[in-house]
């Protein structure tokens, strides 16, 4: 069928996807001290469900010092990954993959949930001392951070490790390394964030090197026959920060490594940027990326409508395209689709009546 490119299958090494359509990572600052909740089944289930090839969990820290804010996901104890394992077949046994994006927050960490309040939690209101590559806060309400020691690099990098593990034996199919919006891995890339003047600072290469390691730590853990993707940036929108060509360099390195599919979104590092937006902005860094460094690309923000979600993959603009505000909007937001597209797939048996 002409319109079927969205919902044709894609494997990545031995996982076979059932179509195109990803679930991003959306945090919804519901857990129990780093727990999921029935919150986290009803909601990650729904999507698939809904049809969604694959469905990944909100940024999940891989320490209790690496969340956003005190209600974030963690899985940096075991009691944690056996938490996530009902969710996970859960998803697998309505069709879907299970994913889960690792995540350390870096200086944007121990700040309120957009329920709770703005800016940085007070130590004394439950909060804690955060980490940077630089002693230098994101905004003038949030915590002022430590600058990381090398005792500290070498540690990250091993929760990274630790919680890709623990994402295997919870049965995920696939991992996601949060390096984009600001936190952590995001911070050494930038120059705007990372002002090092040791061998984790200064040039690319040099700023690249801590996100690297975590990526090939992570890899090693993480069985070989099961993909691992990246989320990144691929810029800044501010000048003299992290920019597409960077980013093009960053992905290759990353293809190199083992990494799998580079999910393309922007910004998040400093406030106050103006960001263009508009349907499909930010399509145009995966399809580059897609075509300068040779991996696979998926693609996201503002991404709506069936047509538009198909004509990016049909045109090899990406690989995939992930879909957050319109999956909250719609969990049955593929089912749809496929019906606009013209496209025959199956429905949940519970839920055939109404097909």
């Amino acid at each position: 069928m002409p319109n079927a490119s969205l919902f044709a299958p894609i494997k990545f090494r031995e996982l076979q996807i059932k179509n195109r359509i990803f679930v991003s990572p959306m945090c919804q600052y519901s857990s129990d001290n780093g727990l999921p909740t029935d919150w986290h089944l009803v909601h990650l289930g729904s999507r698939a469900v809904g049809g969604a090839g694959l469905v990944i969990v909100e940024a999940t820290a891989v320490s209790p010092e690496g969340r956003i804010s005190p209600e974030d996901s963690g899985i940096w104890s075991d009691e944690h990954g056996r938490a996530f394992a009902r969710i996970v077949k859960f998803i697998q046994v309505n069709g879907a993959a299970a994913g889960v994006q690792l995540a350390h927050a870096g200086r944007k960490a121990s700040t309120y949930s957009p329920f709770r309040g703005q800016g940085g939690v007070t130590i004394s209101a439950g909060g804690w001392q955060t980490i940077a590559p630089s002693a230098k806060a994101f905004d003038d309400n949030f915590p002022k951070p430590r600058e990381m020691t090398a005792a500290d690099i070498d540690g990250v990098v091993s929760q990274f490790e630790q919680a890709a593990g623990r994402a295997d034996a919870a049965g995920f199919d696939v991992i996601e390394l949060h390096m984009a919006h600001g936190y952590l891995l995001h911070e050494f890339l930038s120059p705007l964030s990372n002002l090092r003047t040791d061998e984790f600072g200064g040039s690319p290469e040099n700023r690249m090197r801590v996100p690297l390691r975590v990526a090939t730590a992570a890899r090693d853990r993480w069985p070989g026959h099961k993909p691992m993707f990246v989320r990144i940036s691929a810029t800044d929108w501010a000048e003299g920060g992290w920019d597409l060509p960077q980013s093009i360099q960053f992905a290759a390195a990353l293809r190199k490594i083992g990494v799998d599919l580079i999910d393309c979104s922007s910004g998040g590092l400093v406030p106050g940027v103006r960001i263009p937006l508009s349907p499909g902005y930010q399509v145009p860094f995966a399809e580059a990326i897609r075509r300068e460094a040779g991996i696979a690309t998926g693609a996201v923000g503002l991404i709506t409508e069936a047509e538009q979600a198909n004509e990016i993959i049909a045109t090899g603009k990406a690989d995939v395209v992930l879909l957050a505000r319109e999956m909250l909007r719609d969990p049955y937001w593929p089912l749809h689709a496929a019906k606009t597209l013209g496209v025959d797939v199956p429905w949940p048996i519970q839920y055939g009546r109404a097909k």
